[in-house]
C-alpha cells in the first residue's frame, strides 16, 4: 500500500465528492397542501390588468341596464381599441377583460344566439365586432385578452327556463372559440330572482366544462372560482389575512357564496387553490358617465389600493370604462400614467440589494436554500428551513445606514402557502435593542408592509408561525413617497361633492326629526342619518327647479344598510305628486355603495322631492342616507 499523501488538488476533489454524497439526501421541500396550477401561477405573476365595462349602459348613464334598451343606443362613433390597449400597456397592465355581455344581455359581438347585439346597433351599420377589435389590439400590444359574460340576461326570452343554460353555454362557446387565447373567464352570480325578476337555476358544471373544453388554461373567476375568487367588496381592499385556499364544495356564485369574511380571508386549510382577485373602478361607477369625469380616483387613492390588493396577496383588476366615443377618457388615461410613475418611483431602488443576510436555520446548510437567494432575480430560487422548523429569523445587514418605510416579502407559492404569522424589526443602535416595525399574518405570492419612516442598518424578519417549513423567494426594502401631487385638491372634491343646486336653504319636511335629518342635506358625505324604518323622506328645495334627476349617497361602508329599491316622486306644491321612478333599483349598491346618479325619462319642474324606500341592501327596515341632491344640468 502506498502511504504517500494525496496531492492537494486530488484531496479537494475527493472531499467534494464526500460532501456531495453526505448532503444528497436533503431533498427540496415537499409541496404543502393544495398548490396553484401552472395557469394560476402565471395569472398571479400578472398582478395588474384592466377591466373595461362597455355597452349600452355607457350611453344610457345607468349601472345595470334592464335589457329593454334600444340596441341602436350603442354607437361609439370613434371606437379605438388600439387606444385602449396602448393605454393599458403604457400603464404597466398585463391584460384587458371586457364586459362582452352584461346583465342587460347586450352582446358586444354579433352573436347568433341573441337579437340584442352590436348587429342591431347603429355602430358600423351593424357590421362591427368589439371583441374582434379588442382581441386584435391586445395581440398587437402584447396583452392578454379576457372576457366577462354575465349569466344573468334580462333580454333573452329563454332566461328562466331549462333551455337557457345550454343557450348560455353555446354563447360561451361562440366567444371562447372565436377570438384566440382567453386568459380569464369572468363570471358573477347575478340572478334575476334576487332582483324581483326571473330565477334561473344555473348549471355551473356545464359552464365550467364549456370554458375548459375550449380554453383549458383559462382561469375562471367567480365568488368561488374555481380559478380565482372575488374579494368580497368593490373597493380594492383585500383581507389583512388572505389565504389563497378556499373551501368551495356546496357553495356557488351569488347568493350561494361563502360569507364575505370568508371570501376576504380565504380558508387556512381550504380544499382548493382559489387565490383572490380584487376588482375596483377608477371612477365611482363601473360604466362611463360624463358626470364622473372629475371624480377619477387620485394617485394617492390608487396607491392605497395597490397596497391593499397586490400588497395583500391579491391581483388587481382596475376598471377603466371607455367613453361614449369608444376611447379611454383623457382624465382616466392621465391618472393611469401618474399611477404608473408613482409605482415606478416608489420601487425603483431596492435598498437591500447589497445587504448581507444570516438565517437562524437553512435547509441542510446548503447554498441551494440560503437566505441570499432572496436577493436574486430568479423566481425559482428560495430560502427554506429544515422540515419540522416552523419558526426562524433572517437578520439583514444593509451596506450602510438607510431610511425606509416599505418592506416586500414573497413566498414561493408553487410549494404552497405556509406562513401564518411574521414580524419585521429594526435594530435601534442607540438603545441597543430591536424595535417592531410591522407584524402580519399571511404572506402568499406578495406582501407589502407600510410603516413610518425608519433609519437603521440592521433589520430582522422573523417567521413566527408556519404550517410547514417556511419557503420565501424575495424580499425588498424601499423608501417611498408618502403622498403624491394633486392629492389635496382631489380630496377637497371628495369631501365636498358637486351639487347642481346648493342644499344650504333646503329643509327636510318629513319625517320631523329635527337636526338629525338635516344631515341628509348638509353637503357633507361624511355625515348622515340613520332612518330606523322604511318611511318616506320629503325635502323642500325652497324654490322650483327643472329637475333632470337626483343623487343618493349611502354610507360608503358596504356592511351598513342602504336603500336598494325605491319610488321617487316630485311635486310643485308638496300636495300633488308626480312619480318619476317606480319600483326602481340602485344598481349594484350593495357591493359598490357609492354616489348614485339617477336621471328621469324627461325633465320635471318641481320644488319638492320625495324618496320612498321599499327595500334595503341588508333586508331590514333601517337604512342610512349620507346625502340627497338634485340634478339640473
Amino acid at each position: 500500500m502506498n502511504n504517500r499523501l494525496l496531492p492537494v488538488g486530488l484531496l479537494l476533489f475527493f472531499t467534494g465528492i464526500w460532501l456531495s454524497c453526505s448532503t444528497s439526501n436533503v431533498e427540496p421541500p415537499a409541496a404543502y397542501g393544495v398548490t396553484p396550477t401552472a395557469s394560476q401561477l402565471e395569472w398571479q405573476k400578472m398582478e395588474y390588468y384592466m377591466f373595461a365595462h362597455f355597452g349600452p349602459n355607457t350611453f344610457t348613464d345607468v349601472e345595470w341596464g334592464d335589457g329593454k334598451e334600444d340596441p341602436k343606443v350603442f354607437n361609439p362613433a370613434a371606437l379605438d381599441c388600439r387606444q385602449w390597449a396602448k393605454t393599458a400597456k403604457d400603464a404597466g397592465m398585463e391584460a384587458i377583460i371586457i364586459t362582452a355581455k352584461h346583465h342587460d344581455g347586450f352582446c358586444l359581438w354579433p352573436s347568433q344566439y341573441s337579437t340584442h347585439t352590436v348587429r342591431e346597433s347603429l355602430w358600423k351599420e351593424g357590421k362591427g365586432d368589439v371583441l374582434r377589435e379588442l382581441s386584435d389590439a391586445c395581440k398587437e400590444y402584447g396583452l392578454k385578452f379576457g372576457v366577462y359574460l354575465s349569466p344573468w340576461d334580462q333580454n333573452h326570452p329563454s332566461y328562466g327556463t331549462p333551455a337557457y343554460n345550454q343557450l348560455f353555454a353555446n354563447t360561451l362557446t361562440e366567444v371562447l372559440t372565436g377570438y384566440g387565447y382567453v386568459f380569464e373567464q369572468w363570471f358573477d352570480g347575478a340572478n334575476g330572482d334576487a332582483h324581483k325578476g326571473k330565477r334561473q337555476e344555473y348549471d355551473w358544471d356545464l359552464f365550467h366544462n364549456t370554458v375548459y373544453a375550449h380554453q383549458p388554461h383559462a382561469v375562471i373567476f367567480s365568488d368561488v372560482g374555481p380559478g380565482c375568487r372575488w374579494m368580497g367588496n368593490e373597493k380594492g381592499v383585500a383581507g389583512e389575512t388572505n389565504w389563497s385556499r378556499l373551501n368551495i364544495e356546496h357553495f356557488e356564485p351569488g347568493l350561494g357564496a361563502p360569507p364575505i369574511d370568508t371570501l376576504r380571508k380565504g380558508n387556512v386549510y381550504g380544499e382548493a387553490w382559489v387565490p383572490a382577485e380584487t376588482d375596483v373602478s377608477i371612477r365611482p361607477g363601473w360604466f362611463y358617465s360624463p358626470r364622473t369625469d372629475d371624480k377619477v380616483k387620485t394617485v394617492t387613492q390608487l396607491m392605497d389600493i395597490y397596497y391593499t390588493s397586490i400588497g395583500r396577496n391579491s391581483n388587481l383588476l382596475l376598471n377603466v370604462p371607455p367613453s361614449r366615443e369608444g376611447r379611454i377618457h383623457p382624465a382616466d388615461s392621465a391618472r393611469l400614467m401618474e399611477f404608473k410613475r408613482a409605482r415606478d418611483k416608489s420601487f425603483e431602488n431596492n435598498l437591500m440589494q447589497e445587504a448581507s443576510l444570516q438565517a437562524t436555520n437553512t435547509r441542510g446548510n446548503l447554498p441551494a436554500y440560503t437566505a441570499t437567494n432572496l436577493l436574486n432575480s430568479d423566481y425559482d430560487s428560495y430560502w427554506a428551513t429544515n422540515d419540522g422548523v416552523s419558526s426562524a429569523s433572517i437578520e439583514i445587514t444593509l451596506k450602510q445606514t438607510e431610511t425606509f418605510n416599505r418592506f416586500l416579502v414573497q413566498e414561493y407559492i408553487p410549494l404552497g402557502q405556509r406562513v401564518a404569522r411574521f414580524a419585521l424589526e429594526a435594530w435601534d443602535e442607540p438603545a441597543a435593542q430591536w424595535t417592531m416595525l410591522a407584524q402580519g399574518t399571511t404572506i402568499g405570492y406578495k406582501r407589502l408592509l407600510r410603516f413610518p419612516r425608519t433609519t437603521a442598518q440592521k433589520l430582522r424578519l422573523t417567521i413566527q408561525e408556519s404550517l410547514a417549513c417556511p419557503v420565501l423567494n424575495t424580499i425588498g426594502l424601499y423608501n417611498t413617497p408618502e403622498s403624491f401631487d394633486a392629492e389635496d385638491a382631489a380630496n377637497v372634491k371628495e369631501k365636498n361633492p358637486f351639487f347642481d343646486v346648493s342644499p344650504d336653504k333646503w329643509a327636510v319636511t318629513y319625517p320631523d326629526g329635527g337636526d338629525l335629518f338635516k344631515r341628509i342635506i348638509d353637503a357633507d358625505i361624511n355625515t348622515g342619518s340613520i332612518v330606523p324604518q322604511l318611511i318616506k323622506i320629503i325635502i323642500d328645495l325652497k324654490e322650483s327647479h327643472l329637475l333632470k334627476g337626483f343623487t343618493y349617497i349611502p354610507s360608503y361602508n358596504s356592511t351598513e344598510p342602504a336603500i336598494m329599491r325605491y319610488n321617487f316622486s316630485v311635486s310643485k306644491d308638496g300636495k300633488q305628486w308626480t312619480q318619476a321612478k317606480k319600483n326602481a333599483v340602485f344598481s349594484n349598491i350593495k357591493n359598490n355603495p357609492v354616489r348614485q346618479d339617477v336621471l328621469f325619462d324627461a325633465p320635471i319642474e318641481a320644488r319638492y322631492i320625495m324618496i320612498d324606500p321599499l327595500e334595503t341592501t341588508l333586508g331590514g327596515q333601517e337604512f342610512i342616507i349620507a346625502e340627497i341632491g338634485v340634478i339640473t344640468k
